[in-house]
């Protein structure tokens, strides 16, 4: 009985993609602990394949950030990009959360959602970062047109 319900519970959780980081560059030194840096992340829409997304955001060095302590900047950019046929594993819904993550210990996140352009037949991505307690402006965009793809 109990592992019919933490399994019912699970499959109701949202897919999101996980993040591969691809690379990163030091932007300011820290004597104690690892320097602040900027990381490039790529992640696989879990719902529409042929379709990869490469975020840039601030990671915050320093003693609270190498022990996970310290709040992260609201910055990110965005670039998705067509890499395959894009196919539709289930159907789409306006605002669909495709990534997140935890950018402080309990306040902020950054998401990223996905729309649909039915009248341009284009995917549109918007990256944002929020909190709990007040909201950020923060944000960035990218679209995808769906094409053919060349074999």
């Amino acid at each position: 009985m109990f592992k019919g319900i933490v399994a019912a519970a699970l499959l109701a959780l949202p897919v999101l993609a996980s993040a591969e980081e691809i690379g990163q560059v030091s932007t300011v030194f820290k004597i104690v602990g690892p320097n602040d840096r900027i990381v490039v992340e790529a992640f696989d829409d879990p719902k529409v394949e042929g379709v990869t997304c490469y975020l840039s955001r601030a990671k915050t060095g320093g003693l609270k950030g190498g022990l996970g302590l310290a709040e992260d900047r609201a910055e990110a950019s965005i670039a998705c990009r067509q890499v395959g046929p894009i196919r539709f594993k289930e159907p789409l819904k306006d605002g669909d959360e495709v990534f997140k993550e935890r950018t402080s210990l309990v306040f902020k996140t950054m998401q990223v959602v996905r729309f649909l352009d039915k009248k341009r037949n284009t995917l549109v991505y918007l990256v944002y970062s929020d909190r709990i307690i007040e909201g950020s402006p923060q944000n960035a965009v990218t679209a995808i047109p769906i094409l053919p793809w060349a074999q």
